[in-house]
């Protein structure tokens, strides 16, 4: 349940393209989130990847601790917010989570966003 396995990030480039050329997005600060619905039958209900502006935080440990914090608030959150008004709603999306905050955020800040950021994306997919 509080897992974050291989299958549930996205790694595969023609749908990472597909997400950036197709997908919407919206603005949930200190993140910034782009979404696809896709057709393909997957293993998991969403399949994430996140990333952190490399100009901004020049230092890689900056970098990594942030997507920690981010992955971990994603992984204790996904499956009440979002595994379950998709499986729901039978829809399988990919979902890039971008952070553009200036200064490197707490884990707690960062999971009340993330949570924010999970209404949000499930308000708009319901649409």
């Amino acid at each position: 349940m509080y897992t974050f396995k291989k299958e549930e990030r996205l790694c595969n480039k023609g749908l990472i393209d597909k997400l950036f050329h197709n997908g919407s997005s919206f603005l949930c600060y200190p993140f910034k989130a782009s979404w696809l619905l896709i057709d393909e039958p997957m293993q998991f209900p969403a399949q994430i990847l996140f990333s952190v502006s490399k100009r901004r935080y020049k230092h890689a440990h900056d970098r990594n601790l942030i997507k920690r914090r981010m992955r971990e608030a994603y992984r204790l959150n996904k499956q009440q917010h979002l595994y379950d008004a998709l499986n729901s709603a039978s829809k399988n999306i990919v979902l890039s989570v971008g952070f553009i905050g200036k200064d490197i955020a707490e884990y707690d800040f960062a999971e009340k966003k993330m949570l924010k950021l999970l209404t949000q994306l499930c308000a708009e997919i319901t649409k």
